[in-house]
């Protein structure tokens, strides 16, 4: 989908304009992210990130807290023991 938008020079005049529509397309996916609209791996697929692990440091950059709670703790350490159980 493609919108057009328009935005104040006093805001645009601090953007690189030829980044600009990534740069709203990177607030956009961290807010969804954010408000969990979104995955952590939907973010990678929207911004074209290889690796969970790069999709982590995208977030931990722009400050987005990763959706990990301690049902997703439990659930790694259900899984190693029995990675170590092999």
């Amino acid at each position: 989908m493609q919108i057009t938008i328009d935005l104040p020079e006093a805001l645009v005049q601090h953007f690189n304009s030829d980044r600009l529509a990534r740069e709203v397309l990177e607030v956009l996916v961290v807010h969804a992210y954010q408000n969990k609209k979104i995955t952590h791996a939907e973010v990678g697929r929207i911004l074209g990130l290889p690796s969970r692990w790069t999709v982590d440091a995208f977030l931990k950059q722009k400050n987005a807290d990763l959706h990990y709670d301690e049902a997703d703790l439990e659930c790694d350490r259900k899984t190693l023991r029995q990675l170590r159980h092999q």
